[in-house]
């Protein structure tokens, strides 16, 4: 399996729309999986009860946030591999494919081991206690066998999308998803002589789903790029340099999460159990909206690769389109759907806080939608430290509010929506400012 042909400039600058469609709809289709997973997880997890649903939503965000600090492997990967495709060098991006993902694994089973005692300590910080605390350490800790094949699958996905080989990620998501979702029904509410396990029942499905995407993901890249399985000691080191600002950027980015879901825990585990409903469908909206973000990102950097700027800023012009109006289309979807949401994914005890943080989440997607589409173009250019410090900048303030907001006047769940709506805001205001219509400081400002 090769990789496949990357857009001439003259097939972009005559179809820029299709060309962005082309390589956006399987990522959509590969992204949107893990988070519809996760729907379906918490639709299952529901119907055991609020305490079990809050446990739940401790237990993802204790998982998603640690991992997802490491995303970097995946979004370094794919823009140094993209370069690579650019500039026509295949061994490069062998040896880039190859150490990635070693480094993942490698970084997975450090992760895991040093964490697992530290489980109970976690759950308490992001504010569960009792019965919740329980289930969510006990999820927890089962969902700690897939570290490594998690941020294996990181890497490989970064690396095929970085030479445009959208669909093999597409094909995974999709068995290792199926594959959860029937787990699920089996080991959660138990089938014959199979008991019913719970909420570990869900951990469990979802480890051994995320192990099989994890050898399905290095058998392609074994096949399809030739990948050099050695180790490079300065290339380690430049990995985690570019990864560094990106690790610190993710960490922000998580840290006011991971806040925002500690203070919606401690006001109870109805409000625990509502946020932990709309943060999951925010995350697959996130996902769905950053398809555009991911497959910019290979296109910017495989422009930038051939030295074509003029042609990387009319990707960036196109990203932002393309996510401001599906950002509009979610939003509709949103409030057209909204009561079939609520009988779904939120207990009964709990829908009485449901609506107003699910307006003001509806109300953001547009807005949201233009902070994961200059998130991909300074990914593809490898603006990495100008995330760094316009994330950090945007979660102090968005934390501070939270704070000063409980100080002050005692916090609801639907205050920590909006202040999660300012967090959005402010870092849309830095990703246009550096790319829209163009800053001379940027990489896309040069001549």
């Amino acid at each position: 399996m090769s990789a496949p042909n990357p857009p001439s400039e003259h097939a972009f600058e005559s179809k820029p729309h299709r060309t962005l469609l082309r390589l956006t709809i399987p990522v959509l289709f590969s992204l949107v999986a893990e988070p519809l997973t996760g729907l379906v997880d918490t639709a299952f997890v529901a119907r055991l009860g609020a305490p079990e649903l809050a446990a739940l939503g401790v237990g993802t965000m204790v998982l998603s946030s640690i991992f997802w600090i490491f995303n970097f492997l995946g979004i370094a990967t794919q823009t140094d591999v993209a370069k690579a495709h650019g500039k026509g060098d295949t061994l490069l991006r062998s040896q880039i494919s190859g150490l990635a993902v070693l480094v993942a694994g490698s970084l997975g089973l450090v992760a895991a081991l040093l964490l697992w005692p530290l489980t109970p300590s976690i759950a308490s910080l992001l504010g569960a206690s009792g019965g919740v605390q329980e289930a969510a350490v006990s999820y927890i800790n089962i969902r700690w066998f897939g570290a490594p094949a998690i941020l294996i699958t990181i890497a490989g996905f970064g690396a095929l999308r970085g030479v445009q080989h959208m669909m093999v990620p597409f094909w995974i998501a999709l068995g290792v998803n199926a594959l959860n979702v029937a787990l699920d029904a089996l080991l959660i509410f138990g089938f014959g002589p199979i008991p019913a396990f719970g909420i570990e029942g869900a951990a469990a499905a979802t480890s051994i789903s995320q192990w099989v995407g994890a050898i399905a993901t290095v058998a392609v890249l074994h096949r399809s790029l030739a990948v050099v399985w050695t180790w490079d000691v300065p290339r380690v080191l430049h990995l985690f340099r570019a990864g560094g600002d990106l690790f610190i950027r993710t960490g922000m980015l998580t840290l006011f999460l991971v806040v925002g879901t500690r203070e919606a825990t401690r006001l109870g585990a109805e409000s625990g159990a509502v946020h932990q409903a709309i943060r999951q469908f925010w995350i697959f909206t996130a996902l769905f909206l950053d398809s555009f973000a991911v497959a910019g990102q290979s296109l910017v950097g495989y422009f930038l690769g051939t030295d074509r700027i003029a042609l990387a800023r009319q990707v960036a012009k196109t990203i932002m389109q393309w996510s401001f109006g599906l950002g509009v289309a979610l939003m509709i979807v949103m409030w057209f759907g909204r009561g079939a949401f609520a009988v779904l994914f939120v207990p009964e005890a709990a829908r009485y806080a449901f609506a107003g943080p699910w307006l003001i989440a509806l109300i953001m997607q547009p807005v949201n939608a233009l902070a994961f589409g200059t998130d991909g173009v300074h990914w593809g250019t490898a603006d990495f430290k100008f995330l760094r410090n316009a994330t950090t900048t945007a979660t102090l303030i968005g934390v501070t509010l939270l704070y000063a907001w409980s100080y002050f006047a005692g916090l609801s769940l639907m205050a920590i929506w909006i202040v999660t709506s300012i967090w959005i805001a402010v870092r849309v205001v830095f990703g246009m400012m550096r790319i829209w219509p163009g800053s001379i400081n940027g990489p896309l400002g040069r001549a």
